[in-house]
């Protein structure tokens, strides 16, 4: 086969290979105890960091607990967790108060599909919380990673945030790994400026897991309902 016929064929394939990458992503919420080679870490920063962002500002900053950082920084965070809830707040309002339709209805269904998942419904608030925990613990994934940003940028910065995440995700899964991002870590924002040393002038965006995920837990195997694109696109001629 020539070299143009190839590129050709080379064409046909990697939409069809990203597509599937695209598709096979799925947040994880559990995860083996089988180590991550930081080295393959920082292959998936380095595909990453070529995520768009406006006028190339890039506002995104990582911070990759593993081993004993891992450790301390999740039992601070279950300790604190622990120690009151209700006065965790969140960096930025992760939904408004209240959410409205079609939102709530979507949000409703999920954490129904989720609570059944993990044998925890939600009339069981203790079993909720303990839940919450597992999320702190980055569902026992090897690695764990928070995300922050300059608070002097403007929300626009969030949706070049959105692409840098999304591409870690996709990077991982092409190489066999899985994610879950987690909103969630925000609520820890005090503890971790305390622990991991950035300044106020810095807000936690988010966390994620990182590991080889446990697809034998109920959980991993959720099938959510994707809106079909004629639930969302307008087509003009």
């Amino acid at each position: 086969m020539n070299a143009n016929a190839k590129w050709e064929e080379s064409k046909i394939d990697q939409p069809m290979i990203v597509d599937k990458v695209m598709s096979d992503r799925r947040a994880k919420r559990g995860f083996t105890d089988a180590p991550v080679s930081l080295d393959v870490v920082k292959d998936i920063l380095r595909a990453a960091r070529y995520a768009p962002s406006s006028s190339n500002t890039q506002p995104w900053k990582c911070y990759i607990l593993t081993g004993e950082s891992r450790k301390r920084i999740t039992t601070k965070a279950v300790e604190n967790f622990r120690a009151g809830p209700d006065k965790l707040a969140p960096e930025y309002p992760f939904f408004p108060q209240p959410l409205h339709d079609p939102f709530i209805s979507r949000f409703n269904l999920f954490r129904g599909q989720l609570g059944d998942a993990v044998g925890v419904p939600r009339s069981d608030k203790y079993g909720r919380l303990k839940d919450v925990e597992r999320q702190f613990r980055f569902f026992e994934a090897p690695v764990g990673i928070i995300f922050t940003m300059d608070r002097g940028l403007e929300w626009a910065s969030f949706i070049c945030y959105g692409c840098f995440l999304q591409n870690v995700m996709l990077a991982a899964k092409a190489r066999g790994l899985d994610t879950c991002a987690q909103q969630v870590w925000s609520l820890q924002h005090a503890m971790l400026r305390e622990e991991l040393g950035f300044p106020e002038t810095d807000m936690v965006v988010a966390g994620m897991s990182l590991g080889w995920a446990d697809n034998s837990l109920a959980e991993n195997n959720m099938d959510n309902h994707k809106l079909a694109i004629e639930e969302f696109v307008t087509f003009l001629e």
